[in-house]
């Protein structure tokens, strides 16, 4: 056998991949011995041959492997015994030892292959898996494996291979489930760097993604790794800032990484540890004692491939004491995978298939070579055995034995196990139907899902440190160190960030939210803030966040939009103030003219337009009152037609309507965003925004039309010069600049409406979660009114006064109707003076009749009564018609009444 090996060894080269190495090894199998199998049913007698040999391969002295071999055994014992299977032909195993080697697993392979075993179980190692695959699938032999979980095991690759365990692809979104509910977002996985553990943690990272979750670093454990390097890879690895850990790795190894963790402090309060189904597989082994096991990993969560309950496992526990009903269950797959061997023999036999080998022709003894490379035989109807492996169903020990069209067992679930004080507590269970739940798999598998008994997807947890409440999950790892912090050295806009010489060198309304921002995490984060920019113009925001994505800086803050491009490089924040952009635009005044008649009124305008309708009211009642019969009558009659008059005059509603009138406001040229993008005008921005880019880029304006600008006192500059003169016709911004701007110049104001929403936020690595706790942080200074406080304290700027501001208000006043008022005073005056002038000329023509009618002393006394006030109100109060009549009157004519009679008097005579 040392031949052997020496003789394999020899091209050994250190280039050489091992895997590659080993499928070499395949068509090379060497005995010098010339060992030469008996030939079962060489003859291809369909008759039932009285043996048929399986091979087993597994570590015997491994966690594992001590717990398999007497279940095969067991087994076997079982099957044979069995009149109802294999009748009259017997079933018997050969195993062999790998010794927790890829090599000495591999040689062993071939030499149990060489023995014409119809099927193999195992092997243990996923490694080993990998490189034996390549055997069975030139030799037709069935792999059945009750131990290799890696996932990249079931390509077509290898058609020969069949898991009759759990894949870790189930096991590894069992972990993500976990990981997801816990609401962490990074996890740092400690594997064992061969195929097992490579495999297993590209299943986990798969998982992750779809959960939006992700493995910030793999630590990679060599095979066998010695303490002192299991040590150096987690004090690595405590310098990061995840404090989530999967651990996956071999049983047999397994323990020291916990051991070297408790020596470094890193199974105390804060972190998280979860272990795949290798741990519980070595707590559920009796070959070890539970008491430092125990001691070594308290709080850790872990998974176990999940056993139902069955009558078959109660009478299976009764006749062997090794196999407990907490038993390892890989020990049961063990067991079972015995039966399905023999179930699928069964069947093969049964439908009269022989049992034949034949030689290799790819395989030929080499002359002058030690190796019988035609010891290797071909299993002719393999293909055949292994189509009744893949159709068996039956209800093992560990549940029900059936396979789906990818092939893997059907109905995958995993408890979820809480290592706490002496013992195991189950705290819930994972499977492919129903995800995290309290309720056993198989209560779901046979009913529909319910929500009522599946809100709870986990009971509560004893994490490490003998804590219940949930870590956070990760920690700083600066270890003293401050953070970078990037800030923006802006040159205008101050208000919102600048250069201080204070102890932080900076100062500012986003620097003051950041720092009322951090006071209320529940742990200290120390910040060193470095300015970016050279000091002569506004830094490009864009350039900063790239600094962020790159880890130059380790966050940025400062007036920086949330838009797209940049979210796509880093996190940000929750917005702590609202933005987006708008138009600004020189605004012209257009003074008001005693014209401007039709807008809204003032105050005062409405109260002196209420006494200007009373007296036209009033006019008019003089006007109409000695002609028109409405406006005579009572006293208290005569002042209700005045007033209602007055009222439906000026509520009179007119039949045209009214479009535009000369008032007094600020107008533009630009009369939004469409008129603006349609014209040729220049338009401003603000250097370092992002609001050329989305000009350029969305709005599809020619880059020739845009033009930089720094500062306030340069928008004002180009606003006045306008378009045509080297200026702009606009300008586009942020809102919370322009508002700022606008409290300084007041000449200018908004065209429209704001045409994007975003908001400024905090910039931040990828996944980093200080992003998510400075987001509920804003939200809480926002809800306590300290951001509000703050806005007030730096952009409460100087607001434009009512009287300089023309847009303050487009109310007309007073002095915009004295045209009106003017023509209206006239109009009534003339209209006053026109009726008095009217009235003296009737009153002296009817007094002069009056007198040469009745000459007598008191007819002529009360003539001279006439002159009174008194008499000449009476005059006029007379009706038109009733003067007229009079002055018609010859002086010999009939008696003239008196000039105080009543017109019913006149009528009576």
């Amino acid at each position: 056998m040392d031949g052997v090996k020496n003789a394999i060894l020899s091209p050994w080269s250190s280039e050489m991949g091992y895997a590659h190495f080993a499928a070499l090894l395949l068509c090379a199998f060497m005995f010098a011995s010339g060992t030469t199998a008996a030939n079962q049913n060489s003859t291809g007698d369909p008759a039932r041959p009285a043996e048929v040999r399986i091979g087993a391969l597994f570590t015997f002295d491994s966690v594992i492997g001590k717990a398999v071999k007497p279940a095969i055994e067991l087994a076997v014992a079982h099957v044979n015994s069995d009149p109802s299977i294999l009748r009259g032909t017997k079933l018997s195993v050969l195993m062999q030892d790998t010794n927790c080697s890829g090599f000495v697993g591999t040689v062993e392979a071939l030499q149990l292959l060489a023995q014409d075993v119809i099927a193999v179980l195992g092997p243990q190692s996923s490694a080993v898996a990998h490189v034996i695959c390549h055997a069975v699938n030139e030799l037709h032999v069935p792999l059945i494996s009750f131990a290799a979980t890696d996932p990249t095991l079931s390509s077509l690759e290898y058609p020969y291979f069949v898991r009759a365990t759990q894949s870790d692809y189930y096991q590894m979104d069992a972990i993500a489930s976990i990981i997801s509910q816990y609401q962490w977002k990074q996890v740092i996985a400690i594997h064992v760097d061969d195929d097992y553990g490579r495999g297993g943690i590209m299943a986990l990272g798969d998982a992750l993604a779809k959960r939006k979750c992700k493995i910030v670093y793999k630590a990679k454990l060599p095979p066998g790794a010695a303490n002192t390097t299991i040590e150096n890879i987690l004090m690595q690895v405590n310098e990061m800032e995840s404090r989530v850990y999967v651990i996956h790795v071999n049983p047999d190894s397994g323990l020291d990484v916990f051991s070297a963790a408790k020596s470094l402090g890193m199974m105390s309060s804060g972190y998280v540890w979860i272990a795949t189904d290798w741990l519980s597989a070595l707590m559920d082994s009796s070959v070890h004692g539970s008491t430092d096991v125990m001691e070594l990993t308290q709080g850790v969560l872990v998974l176990r491939q999940h056993v139902a309950d069955s009558d078959s496992q109660k009478a299976l526990l009764s006749k062997w004491n090794n196999l407990t009903r907490n038993g390892s269950a890989y020990s049961m797959r063990a067991y079972d995978s015995v039966w399905l061997a023999a179930h699928a023999v069964e069947r093969f036999l049964s439908e009269g298939n022989a049992i034949s080998f034949s030689a290799d022709p790819n395989l030929r003894a080499t002359k002058g070579s030690n190796l019988q490379l035609d010891s290797l035989r071909i299993f002719n109807n393999g293909n055949k055995l292994l189509e009744n492996v893949w159709s068996v169903n039956f209800s093992g020990v560990s549940g029900p034995v059936q396979f789906t069209l990818d092939r893997n067992l059907i109905h995958p679930a995993y408890d979820i196990l809480n290592i706490g004080g002496t013992g195991l507590r189950t705290i819930g269970y994972w499977s492919n139907i129903s995800g995290l739940s309290v309720v056993a798999p198989e209560q779901l598998y046979s009913s529909a899902l319910n929500s009522s008994t599946n809100n709870v997807q986990l009971h509560s947890v004893i994490w490490p440190g003998q804590i219940s409440q949930k870590p956070r999950g990760w920690e700083f790892s600066y270890h003293g160190k401050s953070m970078r912090i990037g800030v923006p050295l802006r040159t205008s806009y101050k208000e919102f960030v600048t250069q201080d010489k204070g102890p932080d060198g900076v100062k500012g309304f986003a620097v003051d939210v950041f720092k009322a921002a951090i006071s209320l995490l529940p742990y200290p984060v120390s910040c060193n803030f470095v300015l970016f920019g050279d000091g002569l113009k506004n830094p490009s925001y864009s350039d900063l966040v790239q600094k962020v994505s790159e880890n130059y800086f380790d966050a940025a803050i400062g007036d920086i939009a949330i838009v797209t491009d940049r979210t796509r490089l880093v996190d940000f924040t929750q917005p702590y103030i609202e933005s987006g952009l708008i138009i600004v635009a020189p605004a012209k005044e257009v003074e008001s003219n005693a014209w401007a008649f039709l807008k809204p009124f003032t105050f005062q305008m409405w109260c002196v337009l209420g006494v200007i309708f009373l007296f036209v009211g009033a006019v008019v009642w003089v006007l109409e009152h000695r002609t028109n019969t409405e406006f005579r009558g009572p006293p208290r009659q005569q002042i209700m037609t005045v007033c209602w008059f007055s009222f439906s005059t000026m509520f009179f509603a007119h039949r045209e309507n009214t479009v535009s009138a000369l008032v007094q406001e600020l107008t533009s040229g630009i009369q939004g965003l469409d008129s603006l993008i349609s014209s040729s005008s220049a338009i401003g921005y603000q250097v370092g925004s992002f609001s050329r880019n989305y000009l350029v880029d969305e709005l599809n304006i020619a880059e020739s039309r845009l033009v930089p600008l720094n500062s306030p006192s340069d928008y004002a500059r180009a606003l006045e010069l306008g378009s045509g003169n080297g200026g702009v016709a606009a300008i586009i911004d942020e809102l919370p600049y322009v508002e700022i701007f606008l409290s300084k110049y007041c000449k200018f104001k908004t065209v429209g409406q704001v045409f994007t929403k975003s908001g400024w936020g905090f910039a931040f690595p990828r996944d980093s979660p200080l992003a998510e706790d400075l987001s509920t942080a804003i939200l809480t200074l926002s809800e306590n009114g300290n951001l509000q406080r703050i806005h007030d304290e730096w952009l409460s700027g100087t607001e434009c006064s009512a009287d300089n501001n023309g847009a303050a208000s487009n109310s007309l006043s007073l002095s915009s109707f004295w045209g009106l008022f003017l023509i209206c005073g006239l109009a009534c005056l003339i209209a006053l003076v026109i009726f008095f002038l009217r009235i003296y000329c009737q009153y002296s023509r009817y007094s002069n009749q009056v007198e040469v009618q009745y000459p007598e002393p008191e007819i002529v006394s009360r003539s001279a009564r006439l002159t009174t006030i008194k008499s000449l109100i009476s005059f006029v109060d007379k009706k038109e018609e009733e003067v007229k009549n009079a002055l018609k009157q010859r002086p010999n004519g009939s008696q003239h009444p008196s000039i105080g009679s009543t017109a019913t008097e006149e009528q009576s005579t």
